[in-house]
């Protein structure tokens, strides 16, 4: 009995100085007041306890061991309340962690008292909504759960069915995981998969088993701010009902000091749906913490943080099976027949959304709608007339470039080419230079293609491996994109009535001219960009077209003979003639003299085409700036190009001749074309020599000879090209030697040689080249040069890796 009393005693005392502590604290403190006046209600419902109601009895009752460890708890729990008032505001993580002591002391004293239970849940909110300080709301919001974070209960849902993901699944975890960099992105076009595959990863057992309750998941919206951000992350991981930040500044610190404090413990943030504008908020989120791993979702390429997992489309057995998911979501019976539903596979271009879409519109629907369908995409009809919500969602990537309108301009253009081929980088900037008056060293026309890449409306592709920004940012490349994007550039570029178009794209098959153009064919079209692609059997039967508007005109051919069409001398205004030929062999070319008269020419490409003899004209056009010759059969062509200095193309800047594998002889001629800042003769490997009258070509800049396999030496006059900056003489197998006139190029910055096999010295004149700071060779060239390191201090010794069997093929096709 007496043991029973000195319990009751030291009970009352410890419940009673708490009481005192708790009440004179929540004067005191406004960091907990929520918190310790739930506390205090627990305290003043047990009082009654003590006088007479013979609760106390059954309280007592209770092995003498229990009652001694509660009556040491409740005293050290008088030192945590006292503590309150010493929590710093900064240190979230330390009010999160004594908030969860305080839940705990009121729990206990409930469990203890065996009171209140079944209100627990309901008392624990009371209070919420007067809390004076936005960190209370998140302390408070603890009484909810007390277990800490729970982050990967807020990751949303994954779908029922999910298919071809497994793979990518796998990678991306291994990236995650192993990739020292603290952010990974996702990157793909809309409608992909790369939210279904974030998903995936927060769901998955062994990244949970890593990370546990510290996944958080926001879905970044394009005006997204970082206050909003954190917002969601405390709104919805901490369940804060109402959570401001006064500045972008206080809720970065905020996160940052409750993330630091976690310990050991790793944290990933997963940031779905993230638009370009919002790049800086990555940035703004990483924070030096160990074990802490950011990943990124975006239909945008973020390179400057440095780890991209590009998600590829579904091959066609996953595209079939997801198709068919969505076509026949039911009993699975397929009443379509199986050539029926390969062919719509095909048209879906491996697109998820579009697989998705598609499938569901048909689904229910017989074989006559599945044909009918067909038929209207073959007959011309896009895609995105069946699909509103497919097209609304690849749109939405274009509609993004409203600040960038010429961008979205460029993105347009691209529907001009056919499609799965290869663009060549320079062909576009040769485009976009004319019709949107940018910067002929390709600066802002390289920009644009950078741009639409990080935005994943198209793929560059180094078009070598040495390829750099010292040859001149993104000449060295080829434009890919994949069907379903050059489909909306042409849907999005045919919405005006056709003579009202800006860009005026033409498909001929065979040689049935569209019947719009029979009978407006008198009419004139307002176009700047005419794009007319013709197959195999065209036989360059044309109708009349007025296009005293067009500057630009593409010509893709697939026949072997090709007449150009013979409105085009009509084209006063036309600035940049593109022929390219598609055809697995050579198209002659014919009726090249009508475009003699188009006096404002500016850039003519000509791709993989038989070049006429007789090409005089082309010589005599005095504001062509650039013209390029790339895989064409030259043969006898240039004979002709005897004419002097005075007349000769006396604006021409840059000259590229490119796999011209019939390229012998750089006519002599050539050298008179005083205003020439580039020259570009490459693959060219039956080419043996360069004119002695070389060094006539005062101005040229760049002189880029890689690849001539033939061409044995350079030419001594070489010493007159003052103004040369950039020499290439990579894989130019047969030079043994450099001429000693070399070392007279004083603006020689760049040169590049690797794979000169031949080659066994070098001259010492090279002492004199006092500009030059690059050297990109190979490892054994690299050797010859360090023993000039010492004269050239300005010199960067740049090895790349040698490709030997490059190389053999190089030797081979001599």
């Amino acid at each position: 009995m007496a043991v029973t009393d000195a319990n009751e005693v030291a009970l009352k005392i410890v419940l009673v100085e708490l009481l005192k502590t708790v009440s004179s604290q929540i004067q005191k403190t406004a960091k907990f007041k929520t918190l310790l006046k739930r506390l205090e209600k627990t305290l003043k419902n047990i009082e009654p306890i003590f006088y007479g109601n013979g609760g106390l009895s059954i309280v007592l009752d209770r092995p003498q061991k229990e009652i001694k460890m509660f009556i040491f708890y409740v005293e050290n729990g008088k030192n945590l309340v006292l503590k309150c008032s010493r929590i710093k505001c900064w240190n979230v993580y330390k009010k999160f962690i004594h908030a969860n002591k305080l839940i705990r002391l009121d729990n206990e004293l409930q469990r203890f008292f065996q009171i209140g239970l079944e209100d627990r849940n309901h008392r624990i909110m009371i209070g919420i909504h007067d809390l004076g300080d936005k960190m209370d709301q998140v302390l408070s919001a603890v009484t909810e759960r007390a277990g800490g974070f729970s982050g990967s209960c807020s990751v949303p849902g994954l779908p029922d069915v999910i298919i071809g993901l497994d793979y990518h699944l796998e990678e991306l975890k291994r990236r995650l995981l192993k990739d020292d960099n603290q952010v990974l992105t996702v990157s793909a076009p809309g409608g992909c998969g790369k939210t279904t595959l974030a998903k995936m990863v927060c769901h998955d057992n062994e990244i949970k088993g890593i990370f546990g309750d510290n996944i958080f998941y926001v879905t970044v919206s394009r005006t997204a701010t970082l206050k909003s951000i954190v917002q969601k992350l405390f709104v919805h991981h901490l369940n804060v009902k109402c959570c401001e930040f006064q500045t972008d500044e206080e809720a970065k610190d905020q996160l940052e000091n409750l993330m630091k404090q976690m310990g050991s413990e790793n944290i990933l943030l997963v940031l779905d749906d993230v638009w370009s504008e919002s790049e800086s908020l990555i940035q703004d989120l990483k924070f030096p913490i160990p074990g802490y791993k950011i990943l990124v979702t975006s239909r945008f390429l973020f390179p400057r943080f440095g780890s991209t997992y590009e998600l590829s489309l579904l091959n066609d057995e996953d595209a079939k099976t997801l198709l068919c998911r969505s076509a026949f979501p039911y009993d699975g019976i397929f009443n379509v027949p199986d050539d029926l539903v390969s062919k719509m596979v095909k048209c879906c271009k491996g697109f998820p959304l579009a697989l998705i879409v598609i499938g569901s519109s048909l689904c229910g629907q017989g074989v006559v709608k599945w044909r009918t369908t067909l038929k209207k995409w073959s007959e011309g009809q896009s895609i995105f007339d069946s699909s509103k919500q497919l097209l609304l969602n690849l749109r939405a990537s274009v509609d993004a470039l409203e600040e960038f309108p010429i961008a979205r301009d460029c993105f347009l253009d691209l529907g001009s080419f056919p499609e799965d081929e290869r663009i060549a980088a320079s062909a576009l900037m040769d485009m976009w230079v004319e019709l949107y008056n940018l910067d002929e060293e390709g600066i802002y026309t390289s920009e644009y293609l950078l741009e639409l890449s990080s935005r994943n409306l198209l793929s560059l592709v180094p078009a070598r491996k040495d390829a750099s920004e010292l040859e001149g940012y993104c000449n060295e490349h080829y434009v890919t994109q994949h069907d379903l994007l050059r489909e909306l550039a042409i849907h999005l570029s045919c919405q005006e009535p056709i003579t009202q178009r800006t860009r005026l794209l033409i498909e001929i098959h065979g040689n049935d001219i569209p019947t719009w153009w029979i009978e407006q064919s008198q009419q004139p079209f307002t176009t700047r960009l005419l794009s007319i692609t013709t197959d195999e059997a065209f036989s360059s039967i044309w109708y009349d077209l007025k296009g005293p508007k067009v500057e630009v005109l593409v010509l893709n051919i697939r026949s072997q003979k090709y007449a150009l069409p013979w409105f085009i001398q009509k084209m006063n205004k036309l600035k940049v003639l593109n022929i390219t030929s598609y055809s697995n062999n050579f198209t002659e070319l014919h009726q090249l003299s009508l475009i003699g008269s188009l006096s404002n020419l500016r850039r003519i490409r000509f791709e993989h085409l038989s070049i006429p003899p007789l090409i005089q004209s082309i010589f005599e056009f005095k504001n062509l700036k650039k013209l390029s010759f790339i895989m064409c059969e030259i043969g006898n062509a240039f004979d002709s190009c005897t004419i002097d200095a005075p007349s000769m193309l006396p604006n021409l800047i840059e000259l590229e001749i490119d796999r011209c594998y019939d390229f012998k002889e750089v006519p002599a001629a050539l050298c008179n074309i005083d205003h020439l800042q580039k020259l570009s003769i490459t693959n060219c490997h039956e080419l043996d020599a360069l004119p002695k009258g070389f060094g006539r070509l005062s101005n040229l800049e760049t002189l880029r000879l890689d690849s001539c396999t033939k061409l044995a030496e350079l030419p001594n006059s070489i010493g007159n090209l003052g103004s040369l900056t950039f020499l290439d003489i990579s894989d130019c197998l047969s030079i043994s030697f450099l001429p000693h006139q070399i070392g007279e190029l004083t603006a020689l910055r760049v040169l590049k040689m690797s794979g000169c096999r031949g080659l066994q010295d070098l001259p010492a004149s090279v002492t004199s080249l006092s500009s030059l700071e690059d050297v990109i060779c190979d490892e054994e060239t690299s050797y010859l040069w360090r023993f000039y390191e010492h004269d050239l201090c300005d010199l960067k010794i740049n090895i790349v890796e040698d490709d030997r069997f490059a190389d053999f093929m190089k030797i081979v096709a001599q």
